[in-house]
């Protein structure tokens, strides 16, 4: 059973649920992909076999005494959560499945990563004021609901012998991006929802040598990186691009840290690029990055990392929860 703290004498609501250290670990995602069953089989290494369950198959119950109704928890609140998927859907599913993670943070339990920077990432136009509000630099981008400004942003940057990407403003892996010359080149508003979001295409440092840096960032600290060359302008794994290990100097590392930091996340993949002038500019922070093909140039397991750091996270977060300091 979980621990209960009785409310202040007079209270009409129900007793605070605390989680326990030696309670469960949730694993969100439906642990069929290569990520959740490594995921799996690194905590189950540990000692440790975590409820897996879809974010999909939970919900709220305020019958219960944590008010959450999450398959195989119980009336119990878990030691910590590990979010690998969060499904898409109508507006309102995707606000119920925050809304959990927002609740499980609420209730004092320890979530990689929680709500608010999945909310900060899964939006680029977030995730860009962010980096730009933190003084990282970043390549300019716009958002908006009117065509006729989005219109007009693509006409300035024509006018400066500039093109602009075309994003999918929740969007992954590649996954509908568009490269815009002209006002021509634009998404038809079904297929962007009725939101352009644009950011300023930075031509690559060598011609035709089409490559970024995407950095692995866990607990503060740079814990892998590749170079990934594309065969087109669009580098993502997923969409062929190759992969190639490779060691971040001080400053790419540090500029990455900063970028993790300011959305608030406990890991991500940080997407950098260089530009012609020798610079680099942040591209986007993905909160629930795959690492997969980065693995496949890694000579030491990033699962195992990831879950030793959040293992120990947790930890360290529910001491601090029984001393009332988290």
């Amino acid at each position: 059973m979980a621990d209960i703290t009785p409310l202040a004498s007079g209270s009409n609501d129900r007793p605070v649920v605390q989680p326990r250290q030696d309670a469960p670990i949730l694993l969100f995602g439906d642990g069929r992909d290569w990520h959740g069953k490594s995921l799996g089989r690194a905590f189950k290494a540990r000692g440790i076999s975590p409820i897996t369950v879809p974010l999909g198959a939970c919900g709220f119950d305020t019958t219960k005494s944590h008010g959450l109704a999450i398959p195989g928890l119980g009336d119990e609140l878990p030691a910590a959560a590990f979010v690998r998927f969060v499904p898409g859907g109508s507006f309102e599913q995707v606000t119920m499945y925050l809304g959990v993670l927002h609740a499980l943070r609420d209730s004092g339990v320890m979530v990689w990563n929680d709500a608010r920077t999945i909310e900060a990432c899964v939006d680029k136009s977030t995730t860009s004021f962010r980096l730009a509000k933190a003084g990282l630099r970043t390549p300019r981008s716009w958002t908006t609901v009117h065509r006729d400004e989005a219109i007009e942003i693509v006409r300035r940057l024509r006018a400066e012998g500039l093109k602009a990407v075309q994003k999918p403003l929740f969007g992954a892996q590649g996954n509908g991006l568009v490269l815009v010359e002209t006002p021509d080149d634009l998404a038809p508003d079904e297929e962007v929802n009725g939101t352009y979001y644009l950011q300023e295409f930075i031509p690559p440092a060598l011609d035709e040598q089409f490559q970024d840096w995407r950095i692995f960032v866990c607990r503060g600290r740079v814990v892998a990186a590749m170079l990934r060359h594309g065969v087109s302008w669009i580098t993502n794994i997923k969409q062929g691009a190759r992969a190639k290990a490779a060691i971040p100097s001080q400053d790419l590392s540090d500029m990455a840290l900063k970028a993790a930091a300011c959305v608030g996340a406990d890991y991500a993949g940080v997407d950098v690029i260089q530009s012609r002038d020798g610079g680099f500019l942040v591209l986007e922070v993905n909160s629930m990055p795959a690492w997969n093909g980065l693995q496949k140039v890694t000579k030491f397991g990033i699962t195992e990392h990831v879950v030793d750091a959040f293992l120990d996270a947790a930890f360290a977060h529910g001491r601090a929860a029984e001393r009332g300091e988290a």
